[in-house]
This record gives structure tokens, C-alpha cells and sequence, in this order.
């Protein structure tokens, strides 16, 4: 089958066990302020209403924040994960992984996502690294909203990166840093990593949409319709949507980004958005732009399913970006 010759293409692995960086969607200055857990928050709304402090969610080795961010004016809420060589090891600095959730805020996949980075980087399958639960919100778009409401890539590059490494140890440099998601979190990482290569290093695209030139549809939206987004996000101009997205970006930045960056694009190729990703990686392809594409044999736009066709696969790339 010519998905499974696709899939051969990455790097060599057993199908069986978990794979992490895929789970997203089960669905400037540092801030000098150290993140605050909280005991039992409850969701707060920003102007108009934006949710940028989310309910608490508890899971093993992951603690509830909150930050002051400039850019969104507001308390703004994440989770961390760290795993336990963070407790053993108290001078080491650690890579983050910031994860990009997809529609509809991605509180419920927290736990499960934590729970197979921690198992993996237990049993020695991927190096030990913190992850960052950003809050999106519910349909974000990782982009500044058109009207201001919601400054989503301010909030992130600009104070939440910074914060992180002022109050964690990490490694503070773009070899330290991974982008990750699903669904619209791969469409958030192929964005903020191609617009900022000189802060994020390896960028994980997977199940990414929308990566159309044109929003005209939005199948996988959580009952979104492509109008009422293009209005919310991009001020209804399909020319701000083009200017936005990740395409546009690769080609604004394609030295740098060819030069320095780790990139996959991952894809079943039952998913409703197959055609708009291969359509994206020939065009990354055109650009000179390095990366891994696979492609799932069977798979649609299924999370679990993408974690049960990539298996220990997932962690070569981990392995590849953060030297373990």
C-alpha cells in the first residue's frame, strides 16, 4: 500500500507502545512574575469575554499556572508537566515542548498527553523534557485576532515563552524549544514556527488544518462554519487569512527556516485534511525547505488512531531535536 511506503520514509521503529507529540485535539521581555498554581481556580473571561484562565485540570507531574500577560492585558493560564528527573536532578536545564491543543481548548487530552511523555521518558524512548499545555483557547487560531480581542501569538512568543524560561529551568535557546499540535494546534505550530525560527527549533505538524489557501470550509471545527471564523479571527478578509497562514510564512522565511529548522508534517491519509497537507508539503518541498513527511496508512482525522500508527516512531523526532 502506498501509505504504508510513505510511512517507511520515517525514521525506523516498532508500531507498538505510545506516541506523544500527536495527542493535541482529544479534540519582548521576561516577566518577572513566578507562575502561581492554583488550588481550585475557576474559568475567568478576559475583555469580551475571551477565556483566558481555563478550570484547573489534574493529572499526575502537572501543576495549573497562570502568568500576567502584556499582550492579552489579563491573568493567562497553562499547564506544565515535568517529569521526575526534574526533581532528581536539580541543576539540570530541560527542553520544552510547548503544545498547541486543537479546537474546542483541549483540557480533556491534558492528562493522557502527560501521561505518555512521562512513560516514554521513563523507559528511556524520549529525552526528559518539560511540556507546555498553552491555553488557545477554544478556537483561537494561534493567530492576534483582526479586532485585537484576542492577541493568541502575542500572548505566547512574546510573555509566555519569556515567563517560562524565568521561572523553569529550561534551555533557554531555539535548540530547546519544540512546537507541537493537532488539528488547529498544527496549524498554530507551523505558524509560529515558521514566522519565529529563531525561537522554536523543531516544529510538529500533525493532522494540521486549515492549510488551505482560501477559508471556505472547516471540516474539522468543532461546528465552526469558515464564515463565522474568517469574521471572529481575520476580520472576515480572505487576504488576511493567506497573509496569516503557514504557507505564506515558509515563503516569507524559507532560508531561515531551511537553514535551522526540524520539521515533520504528519497525516493519515483517510483525514479530511489529506489534501490540503500534501498540497503543503509539496509546497514546502518547492521552497527548499527540509522535512519529514508521513504519512498513516488507514488513519483519519482520529488521534488515538494517529498515536496507534506511529507508535515508538513519534519519538525520533523528540530524540532528533533534543539530542537524546
Amino acid at each position: 500500500m502506498e501509505g504504508l511506503r510513505r510511512l517507511a520514509m520515517a525514521p525506523a521503529a516498532t508500531r507498538r507502545g505510545t506516541a506523544l507529540g500527536l495527542l493535541a485535539s482529544l479534540s519582548s521581555a521576561a516577566l518577572p512574575a513566578m507562575a502561581q498554581p492554583a488550588r481550585s481556580p475557576a474559568p475567568q473571561s478576559g475583555a469580551g469575554g475571551i477565556a483566558w484562565v481555563t478550570r484547573a485540570v489534574a493529572a499526575p507531574r502537572v501543576s495549573f499556572r497562570t502568568f500576567d500577560s502584556a499582550a492579552a492585558r489579563a491573568k493567562v493560564s497553562y499547564h506544565l508537566y515535568a517529569p521526575a528527573a526534574h526533581d532528581r536532578e536539580r541543576n539540570r536545564r530541560f527542553p520544552v515542548v510547548y503544545w498547541l491543543h486543537g479546537s474546542g481548548g483541549g483540557l480533556s487530552g491534558i492528562p493522557v498527553v502527560a501521561r505518555h511523555f512521562d512513560e516514554a521518558i521513563e523507559a528511556g524512548k524520549a529525552p526528559p523534557c518539560l511540556v507546555v499545555f498553552v491555553n488557545g483557547l477554544e478556537m483561537g487560531m494561534y493567530v492576534d485576532w483582526s479586532n485585537g480581542a484576542a492577541p493568541v501569538e502575542s500572548m505566547i512568543v512574546r510573555d509566555l515563552v519569556p515567563h517560562v524560561d524565568a521561572t523553569q529551568r529550561t534551555i533557554a535557546a531555539r535548540e530547546g524549544r519544540m512546537l507541537d499540535g493537532f488539528s488547529m494546534g498544527g496549524y498554530g505550530a507551523a505558524r509560529l514556527g515558521f514566522r519565529y525560527p529563531e525561537t522554536f527549533r523543531a516544529v510538529s505538524i500533525v493532522g494540521a488544518g486549515p492549510m488551505q489557501e482560501k477559508l471556505d470550509s472547516t471540516p474539522r471545527a468543532s461546528r465552526v462554519r469558515a464564515e463565522e471564523l474568517l469574521a471572529r479571527v481575520y476580520g472576515g478578509s480572505q487576504q488576511r487569512f493567506l497573509e496569516e497562514s503557514p504557507r505564506t510564512l515558509a515563503r516569507a522565511n524559507a532560508r531561515r527556516i531551511a537553514e535551522g529548522s526540524l520539521v515533520r508534517v504528519v497525516i493519515g491519509d483517510r483525514d479530511e485534511t489529506y489534501a490540503n497537507n500534501a498540497a503543503f508539503r509539496a509546497h514546502l518541498s518547492a521552497l527548499g525547505i527540509p522535512h519529514q513527511w508521513i504519512v498513516l496508512a488507514g488513519v483519519g482525522h482520529d488521534p488515538k488512531a494517529v498515536v496507534d500508527a506511529m507508535g515508538d516512531a513519534n519519538w525520533a523526532f523528540h530524540r532528533k531535536a533534543f539530542g537524546g
